[in-house]
């Protein structure tokens, strides 16, 4: 995989509703939301041109009842991934430009996680640009190595994450 930060997009947030359009489509009665989520998300976020996807649905294990239909969409379907209870579809191949976070309504955990640090960096602008100029540093240093970028990633994300968590408890 090429890894790719660029200028934030608005068009993005267009892409995103197209996507979600078609998987409403799809999951119609399973699905409980969809939300845009990742760097992509983000306002003036530099960002690899990959839009995430977080679906929360009524039961995760319906989601494999689905593999046709999300492959006519492009969809390679990856099962948990690495993450328990998640299921994970990417779309693109080595040029990805999407791909979905699916967890079920009660993993509250892993929903919250990915919302809260979407929001906390969309109302923190200085994290986000630090942010920002980390991956692109990491992209021009890994750009073909996705384990090392994600790496190099880590501790800055689990500490956001931490103060992102905090901070979705307490404005409250």
């Amino acid at each position: 995989m090429n890894i790719t930060v660029v200028e934030h997009n608005p068009y993005w947030k267009e892409e995103y509703l197209k996507e979600e359009s078609e998987i409403k489509e799809i999951l119609k009665g399973e699905l409980v939301n969809s939300f845009h989520i990742g760097s992509t998300s983000v306002p003036g976020l530099q960002a690899k041109p990959i839009i995430d996807i977080l679906l929360v649905v009524n039961d995760i294990n319906a989601l494999d009842h689905y593999t046709i239909q999300f492959e006519k969409l492009g969809y390679e379907v990856m099962g948990e991934f690495g993450i328990s209870g998640r299921r994970y579809f990417r779309k693109g191949g080595d040029n990805r430009t999407h791909q979905i976070h699916a967890f079920q309504y009660d993993n509250v955990q892993e929903i919250e996680r990915h919302l809260s640090f979407r929001d906390f960096l969309c109302h923190h602008p200085e994290i986000s640009q630090e942010y920002g100029e980390l991956k692109r540093e990491l992209a021009k240093k890994y750009p073909n190595d996705i384990e090392g970028y994600g790496d190099g990633k880590n501790d800055f994300v689990k500490k956001v994450e931490k103060q992102a968590l905090i901070w979705h408890w307490t404005v409250r």
